[in-house]
């Protein structure tokens, strides 16, 4: 659905239309979390006509479905401008006051498996209780136990599991090591963007910037190998100089392997900075490869995932390149289409490494789809240790 953008009628300032916001001013009005989204929904699927509206527009909108409803004394208040119940404060461990973050807590339950639509469901249930008990502020722990038990009884296995399996990861302060291998085009930038930001990892690294910094220091004349992209690394190697036509597969993974080799240092030691300093790291790149595994110390605490993305059908890839154009014309799609036969080959010695080193494959034809493959096999990672109960994680027993 494309995106609505709501006008200010009296500013003429211009926002996108979002769901969440309106059912939190209709909660703030008084109405119930369940009757809010239904009517914000209503709301949004009234807004499918056009790309822009004026606020009052929406706001004559929301007042008729409120009206068809009955729900007069939620109009007067709406319609009144009424302002907004006071926040929920949350006191962390150490005593500090923060307030309740929505945008926060959703994300969270989306890495448990939750739609955004069940995980708004969930917390708008929260928010209900919560209000029903006239409570202004509460503790981090019964949170996260009210979030747990609302999310056990509305879905029970795996979510309400795998959200204790979040939050004592969260708790833990342990960092997260993602390693994002996969084949020119397969997606691996857009999908690391993605992940850190549901993750809150503000460190990403790809290993076409680690080479650019090494092109930089080193010049081209002393390691030309370097200066090429990945797919014609192999054009460099010396017993290639009178050879003509396409190179062997033996002879592109050989420029291609050579390649990782020499940015593997740089890799090391991006990964080393942040173990060292305990923070979350996601590596994307063509050259993040099974073998990089070897490189990160088995002492520690850190939990390393290592995903493979492959794009199982060559016009997909295709065309995913092709996208990848469009969105930044430096990477010149065609020079890319032209050498689409060793990208191929490139992805297919990728996949062959990963599957003989039990990397798991996510194969990337959609999107989201491949973000929830790739969460399913984080919070897998994360379970191996985990063995508190829900009363253990949040300290209910010393209440």
């Amino acid at each position: 659905m494309a995106k609505t953008f709501i006008t200010d009628s009296l500013t003429g300032s211009c926002i996108p239309f979002l769901r969440g916001i309106l059912i939190r001013s209709l909660q703030d009005c008084g109405l119930p979390f369940d009757k809010a989204f239904e009517i914000s929904s209503q709301a949004r699927d009234g807004l499918t006509q056009k790309t822009e509206f004026q606020s009052l527009e929406l706001r004559e909108m929301v007042v008729d479905l409120l009206a068809k409803e009955g729900l007069f004394d939620i109009i007067a208040r709406y319609s009144d401008r009424a302002l907004p119940a006071e926040p929920l404060a949350v006191i962390e461990r150490d005593g500090a006051r923060s307030g309740f973050s929505t945008s926060d807590n959703r994300r969270l339950l989306e890495s448990c498996g939750l739609t955004s639509d069940e995980s708004l469901l969930v917390i708008g249930k929260l928010r209900d209780s919560l209000a029903q008990e006239n409570r202004r502020e509460i503790s981090v722990n019964l949170l996260g136990y009210r979030m747990y038990q609302i999310l056990k009884s509305e879905f029970g296995p795996p979510y309400d599991h795998d959200y204790l399996v979040w939050k004592h990861f969260q708790q833990s302060g342990r960092p997260l090591l993602l390693l994002i291998g996969g084949a020119t085009g397969s997606g691996k930038s857009t999908i690391a963007t993605e992940i850190a930001h549901n993750l809150d990892i503000v460190r990403t690294q790809s290993t076409d910037m680690l080479r650019e910094v090494m092109r930089i220091m080193i010049p081209q004349g002393l390691l030309p190998i370097l200066h090429v992209s990945s797919f014609k690394a192999w054009e460099t190697l010396p017993r290639v100089r009178n050879l003509k036509g396409p190179p062997s597969d033996t002879l592109l993974i050989d420029g291609y392997s050579m390649q990782s080799r020499l940015l593997a240092t740089s890799c090391e030691a991006v990964i080393n900075r942040a173990l060292k300093e305990r923070v979350s790291l996601i590596l994307e790149g063509v050259h993040v490869e099974p073998n990089l595994l070897q490189k990160i110390p088995a002492s520690g605490d850190a939990v390393v995932v290592m995903i493979m993305l492959a794009v199982m059908k060559q016009e997909q890839l295709k065309r995913q390149i092709v996208g990848r154009g469009v969105q930044a014309p430096v990477r010149r799609a065609k020079r890319y289409l032209k050498h689409f036969p060793e990208i191929w080959s490139i992805q297919s010695n990728l996949l062959a490494e990963a599957d003989r080193c039990q990397v798991p494959i996510v194969v990337n034809n959609n999107k989201e789809l491949a973000i929830g493959k790739i969460m399913k096999i984080i919070v897998a990672a994360l379970r191996k240790d985990f063995t508190a109960t829900a009363e253990d994680l949040f300290e209910i027993h010393s209440r």
